[in-house]
């Protein structure tokens, strides 16, 4: 069996550092914001397991179709020797992919959580002893490198539809940045949730088990756990909205009566008025031909693009443009 090996290019304060600037900045301005990273502690990641349960919650297993349908083609397409995966958490997804890149030398999984990455790769060892596993711990958006000497072609893969967590302008910035990372012959496997019907799109953000609820409501848990906040996820509501106009999902926490909020660690006062509302995800949703534009945008060609049978989410293959195109 090949050994795991894991390199952390992420320095071991970097999480921290990050979440008081984005506490910082995103509470002191308005309207009041954070990223919805903030989410994903321990008991965040559990809850989030169980909403990819929920009736409600249709992408995961719309991704899951398309991927066990169309493994074997994406697989033939690519001929990857080597597949990289951001966000690769328990690498659930790829192990459909695994089963089907016959000529596959290695899988580099990134993610920030070292312990997940070890976890992960270790059931995959074991599961292919032949494997190349070389995870990375580091943060994706910020200037990822990837292990030299892997083979190539590589398969690039961003899954979930976590793309559409990114503002138009930052997302811009990080199809680029991933186009950086892909040399001739190499490709891009993105997964993105489809514009549809409201309802549909608003009762998969606030089911009927108010599991979503509770999931939003852990990023106060977070700041309370890691800034000494005195936040009180009773005191706030958790609502779900569509925006039409950006075609976007917006998760809000609105305080449901005056209140402050002191977060000890920043030596920062918050002040929230009753009904005021603190926006912490942003899930944007996706048509074709919005897809191939941001993609050429990034200087990546779309070749392929499937669906699950309901049309609801998308997983898309781009290749970059020739040195030419450049």
């Amino acid at each position: 069996m090949s050994p795991l090996r894991i390199t952390r290019t992420l320095p071991e304060d970097a999480m921290d550092a990050a979440l008081r600037s984005d506490v910082l900045h995103g509470l002191t301005r308005t309207p009041k914001t954070l990223p919805p990273k903030w989410f994903y502690d321990a008991r965040g990641s559990e809850l989030f397991e169980d909403i990819t349960r929920l009736p409600e919650y249709y992408p995961t297993r719309a991704e899951r179709e398309i991927l066990l349908t169309r493994a074997a083609e994406i697989a033939s397409v690519t001929g990857a020797r080597t597949l990289v995966e951001l966000g690769s958490g328990s690498s659930d997804k790829t192990r459909h992919l695994l089963e089907e890149l016959t000529d596959l030398d290695s899988y580099v999984p990134v993610d920030v959580s070292d312990s997940a990455l070890k976890g992960a790769g270790e059931v995959l060892l074991a599961e292919h002893p032949g494997l190349n596993v070389h995870a990375l711990v580091a943060d994706f958006q910020q200037g990822l490198v990837l292990p030299s000497g892997t083979p190539g072609p590589r398969l690039l893969a961003f899954l979930g539809g976590t793309v559409g967590n990114l503002p138009p302008a930052e997302r811009a910035v990080f199809l680029s940045s991933l186009r950086a990372l892909l040399e001739p012959g190499d490709a891009l496997l993105l997964g993105t949730d489809l514009v549809k019907d409201e309802a549909t799109l608003v009762a998969a953000y606030d089911d009927a088990q108010g599991v979503t609820a509770e999931f939003n409501k852990n990023v106060l848990s977070v700041l309370a756990r890691e800034l000494g906040a005195d936040c009180d996820p009773a005191d706030f509501a958790h609502v779900a909205l569509w925006d039409r106009e950006n075609e976007w999902i917006e998760m809000r926490l609105r305080a449901r009566h005056d209140l402050t909020v002191k977060i000890r660690d920043l030596d920062l006062t918050v002040d929230f008025a009753a009904g005021e509302e603190l926006r912490t995800e942003v899930s944007a949703k996706f048509r074709k031909d919005g897809v191939r534009a941001e993609l050429a945008a990034a200087k990546l060609e779309l070749t392929h693009w499937w669906t699950d049978s309901e049309g609801r989410f998308a997983l898309s293959l781009s290749v970059p443009h020739t040195a030419t195109d450049r």
